[in-house]
């Protein structure tokens, strides 16, 4: 069951470069850059106007995108893929590899573009990752990733945007 709490409300955590590592909530507020971030005053009924019916779901409400259908998963030119809520820059190309998940994946973020947050909805702990911006919902990190992080971002592509260099 997806959690209908306010985003802003979550919990969410400022993470580190680090899998795993990650501020303690207090010391997350106070980090918070875009606490002040308009993106995060939208209404609900705001984003279900601004949004895709696709991405609304997946950007807004956890949902999660079928494998292999994101266009995104083909895309090699050099730039920079982004929010798609807010525009703001998550994860530069070079940094993206074909992880055979059917999603696109990435071993390295833009440093302060998420936060995560711990989510139990298949009943074991995962990190999920969100636009720190606009609190968008994005995907999971795992540490099964290629060298040098040794992390995959598992991203839903719907809530991406490529913008080339």
């Amino acid at each position: 069951m997806k959690n209908n709490a306010p985003l802003s409300r979550r919990g969410f955590l400022i993470s580190s470069a680090v899998f795993g590592a990650t501020l303690s909530p207090l010391s997350a507020l106070a980090a918070d850059a875009l606490a002040g971030s308009p993106w995060r005053k939208l209404s609900d009924a705001e984003w279900q106007k601004r949004l895709p019916a696709a991405a609304y779901g997946v950007l807004r409400h956890e949902d999660t995108e079928r494998p292999g259908t994101s266009s995104l998963l083909n895309e090699h030119r050099k730039g920079t893929f982004v929010c798609l809520g807010c525009d703001l820059p998550l994860f530069k190309s070079d940094a993206k590899y074909d992880s055979g998940t059917g999603w696109p994946s990435f071993f390295m973020a833009i440093k302060g573009a998420l936060a995560t947050k711990t989510d139990f909805a298949i009943g074991i702990p995962r990190t999920e990752y969100h636009c720190a911006r606009c609190l968008g919902h994005h995907g999971h990190l795992f540490n099964d990733g290629p060298r040098p992080t040794g992390l995959r971002y598992c991203s839903n592509g719907v809530v991406l945007k490529f913008v080339p260099a």
